[in-house]
């Protein structure tokens, strides 16, 4: 195909450029400023109805106090892997807020959640387990089976009954993992855990959530899925991320004191990458004091997110069966997807086009998401404008 020059498929790659003299590549936006629900870009103000800042915390003044705080105290960096040099009392100060707010024995700190993924899956499996994955599940969930030895195998997506059936096909001297999303982050739908917790456990297998989407979001106070659900003891590891609601960078794995022990001297990313630096760790901190100290913000952007489901639904747009803050439009054709961003961009909403390979070419989607900090006549800016080019394009009568 392209004889033995390893670069001849990055020359034959030209997609992006004709998107981009098309005027519809939407990747790689390169922002001025982020405001939280406002951003500057290309030095014009759009609303921001593409981030995942749900409690609007990257912006709030004691988080960026912690930050420059640690920046003082501690540097800009740790220069080194959690297993050398690179674990601070802060690390662990943090580590200790997390299970705390989960209600689970420890917490063990990634610098990023992808790499938390990577890091429990090639900690836990082997040759003689298996892994159980939604089909939907995060691409790092994917990756970190990649790590595995043993065999991995997929159920239909939030199926608890074609799990059951997956996993009696798995040989009994297997041991068992199941990795889930708890908010699955392009549909916005919620994991059944009650199903799944209870095939599970039918199994004696080992139930994952990674609720990166979840944690801030929903369940009491923020606490996630299995919170919602009332289950908090039936997930035996929570994986979350800095990067959403807790206003940072960065990953952990919540869950049994040995457990994560184990992960922490097993996991790949953990032994051969760079510890989070202090600044992250220290904001990621604050913003989780926030959210204990203000409860309403969890409760705002569950009611911004009905009131906008509501509105979409009203209009005409398939928003699917999501009730959480990721809410997406359903557009089922690639061209016409860009097309109704690119429009939306210039008219001052900023959303996230997602096509494949994300999603299956038949999927493609609108992928908008809502912030406490949303007022509601910002809300009230997008749902016109979402009904302007939504009419535009035929999405909508």
């Amino acid at each position: 195909m392209g004889g033995r020059d390893i670069f001849s498929k990055a020359y034959a790659f030209d997609i992006a450029d004709r998107l981009r003299g098309l005027g519809i590549y939407p990747f790689f936006q390169a922002f001025d400023r982020s405001e939280g629900p406002e951003a500057v870009l290309d030095g014009r103000r759009v609303l921001m109805f593409g981030s995942n800042n749900y409690l609007g915390l990257t912006v709030d003044p004691r988080v960026r106090e912690a930050a420059r705080k640690a920046i003082s105290m501690y540097g800009t960096s740790m220069t080194g892997s959690r297993l050398m040099n690179g674990t601070s009392t802060l690390h662990q100060e943090v580590e200790r807020k997390i299970a705390a707010f989960l209600g689970k024995e420890s917490a063990l700190i990634f610098t990023t959640g992808y790499q938390a993924n990577l890091g429990l899956i090639s900690a836990l499996s082997n040759r003689n387990s298996a892994v159980a994955i939604d089909k939907e599940d995060h691409a790092s969930i994917y990756d970190g089976c990649r790590f595995v030895d043993g065999k991995v195998v997929k159920f239909r997506h939030n199926d608890a009954a074609h799990l059951d059936k997956v996993l009696s096909r798995i040989d009994a001297d297997r041991s068992v993992m199941v990795v889930v999303d708890g908010v699955f982050s392009m549909s916005g739908d919620i994991a059944d855990l009650p199903g799944i917790s209870q095939v599970v456990r039918r199994h004696g297998a080992r139930l994952v959530v990674d609720d990166a989407h979840g944690v801030g979001v929903i369940g009491v106070g923020g606490r996630g899925t299995a919170s919602h659900f009332g289950l908090d003891q039936e997930a035996d590891l929570i994986v979350g991320t800095f990067s959403k609601s807790l206003a940072s960078i960065g990953g952990f794995v919540a869950g049994a004191a040995r457990v994560l022990d184990y992960i922490q001297h097993f996991g790949r990313p953990m032994l051969f990458s760079a510890s989070l630096p202090p600044a992250c760790l220290a904001a990621a901190g604050a913003a989780l004091d926030v959210i204990e100290q203000e409860p309403e913000r969890v409760r705002r952007v569950m009611e911004v997110a009905l009131r906008v489901r509501t509105e979409l639904v009203r209009l005409g747009f398939d928003v699917g069966k999501s009730i959480t803050p990721i809410l997406p439009i359903y557009v089922r054709d690639e061209h016409r997807t860009l097309l109704i961003w690119r429009d939306l961009l210039e008219e001052g909403i900023f959303v996230n086009p997602v096509i494949a390979p994300a999603v299956a070419r038949k999927e493609s989607l609108l992928r908008t998401s809502y912030m406490a900090t949303h007022t509601e006549s910002m809300i009230d800016r997008a749902l016109t404008t979402f009904a302007k080019i939504g009419r535009r394009h035929g999405l909508i009568p």
